[in-house]
């Protein structure tokens, strides 16, 4: 699983059949303590996230076990909404 912050929306009028209705979110990776990694991902939201959230992501197989994913050509869904991050302080 994947911690990332929703920076963007993509909007494609042309695209697979199965993706239609479906909304795409641009998200950056971040490591735990909220710092940004590098790169950014398109994903499928699957929970209605919105612009700034803090989210969960997964990829791969495991992208198209998502609620309304089966089937689709997905690489990225977000499945969760993260309200707090709690780090153990070793």
């Amino acid at each position: 699983m994947i911690l990332g912050r929703v920076v963007g929306t993509i909007v494609a009028t042309r695209k697979d059949p199965r993706l239609e209705g479906q909304k795409l979110l641009i998200v950056k990776p971040v490591a735990p303590d909220g710092t940004e990694e590098s790169g950014y991902v398109v994903a499928v939201d699957t929970v209605q996230a919105g612009s700034k959230e803090l989210v969960l992501m997964v990829s791969g197989s495991s992208a198209r076990m998502a609620e309304g994913c089966k089937d689709k050509p997905v690489d990225a869904a977000i499945v969760g909404i993260i309200d707090a991050v709690s780090l153990d302080k070793r």
